[in-house]
């Protein structure tokens, strides 16, 4: 009997001890301090993290790599321009690291990193201390990072493992969610997030391409996670796949447009507007903090490849058998196939569009694309395009 409550009490010690260990540490708290000397940047935590702190040039931005944290206070904390820092955001950046991002208005060294204890009411505070310098000054000695000890582990790189089986001759789609994690995209008028938009769209779009049975279907993500530009690229290729669709929301200054439209590459863009996009898009990196001093050159090189010609005359294809079938269920945007330089779209061996399936600045269309009911006529019609397309694939081969 003893050993019996012994055990039962070891048990209850054990089982006490797990919503402390699977309680997620949280941010109560985000302020900044504008002080003579220096800017102080402040967050309210639950518990004494790991960090990195480290700052990037051109744009000039600070990124502070924290464990996976819940956030609970409102999205907008952050005056434009107050204390030199432009802009905030905060996500999950990879497996086990959160990453919050300061766009700053000028250069900025980083003086001190440190975390207070909780005393007076207050719980930990994380604290990061910024100066103002000169360009040049910043290159000799503004990037020395601020690591805390122990140190935080490095983010891991979580990309879909190639599984493709030798003897499945099905094609391979692969479906792009556009932005997540720190890079939430637009925001809608509502306050709902285009990362999260794009994300319902596309496991709708996986749920019903797999339903028909006719192909394997690959996500670059499946949850709210940055994933670099060049690596959704990588996993389309990796993984043979024979389509690649990337799902996106826009926004307008002019709440009056609306309408889906479709992209295909180009290096040189169809209209104004179509450029613009593109290379709001291609920031996607530079907004989750990415250092882009050391990109490799072969994207730029392979474009003169004659492969990628071959795959640029089939993108534009499936775009303007997208653009029929789309129109059948929604409002278009005028042009609707259009051009741009998107780099998530420079795979050279596999066909590849961006479809912006509507405007989330526009209230009347804003409300539509959160709907489950327009969300399943816009899939329907674009696996209708699939099949018409992989249809069309099969009578090139016969002839």
């Amino acid at each position: 009997m003893g050993a019996m409550i012994r055990g039962v009490l070891i048990l209850l010690a054990v089982l006490s001890g797990v919503p402390q260990a699977l309680a997620q540490p949280s941010v109560k708290d985000v302020r900044i301090g504008v002080h003579p000397d220096k800017t102080r940047f402040v967050m309210e935590l639950s518990e004494a993290p790991r960090y990195r702190v480290f700052t990037l040039p051109d744009p000039f931005r600070v990124v502070i790599d924290l464990p996976v944290l819940r956030w609970t206070p409102p999205g907008n904390l952050v005056r434009a321009g107050e204390g030199g820092i432009a802009a905030m955001r905060f996500g999950l950046f990879a497996p086990g690291t959160s990453r919050v991002v300061l766009d700053m208005t000028r250069p900025m060294r980083i003086s001190n990193v440190f975390v207070i204890p909780p005393r007076a009411g207050y719980p930990y505070r994380f604290v990061v201390d910024l100066i103002p310098v000169t360009r040049a000054a910043f290159f000799v000695d503004g990037r020395q990072p601020f690591v805390s000890d122990p140190p935080l582990a490095p983010p891991q790189t979580r990309l879909p493992a190639p599984t493709k089986p030798s003897r499945d001759n099905r094609p391979t789609i692969v479906i792009d969610p556009g932005h997540g994690g720190v890079d939430p995209g637009a925001r809608g008028l509502s306050g709902i997030l285009e990362k999260k938009i794009t994300l319902d769209y596309a496991r709708e779009l996986r749920r019903r391409l797999l339903a028909t049975g006719r192909y394997r279907v690959v996500m670059t993500r499946d949850d709210d996670t940055f994933i670099r530009l060049r690596d959704r690229i990588k996993i389309a290729q990796e993984h043979q796949g024979d389509l690649f669709v990337s799902l996106h929301a826009n926004n307008h200054k002019r709440h009056t447009i609306r309408g889906a439209s479709v992209y295909t590459l180009s290096q040189t863009a169809s209209d104004a507007e179509a450029e613009a996009l593109a290379a709001k898009e291609n920031k996607a990196d530079i907004i989750a903090g990415i250092d882009l001093s050391e990109q490799p050159e072969e994207v730029s090189k392979i474009l003169i490849d004659l492969a990628r010609r071959e795959t640029m005359n089939l993108s534009k294809h499936f775009a303007n058998t997208l653009v029929a079938e789309l129109g059948k269920v929604t409002k278009l945007l005028r042009n609707t196939h259009r051009f741009a330089g998107f780099a998530v779209l420079k795979s050279p061996t596999v066909p590849s569009v961006l479809l912006e399936i509507g405007y989330l600045s526009n209230p009347k269309e804003e409300r539509l694309l959160r709907s489950a009911k327009h969300r399943a006529r816009v899939i329907a019609a674009a696996v209708r395009a699939i099949n018409e397309y992989f249809a069309w694939q099969r009578t090139l081969k016969r002839s």
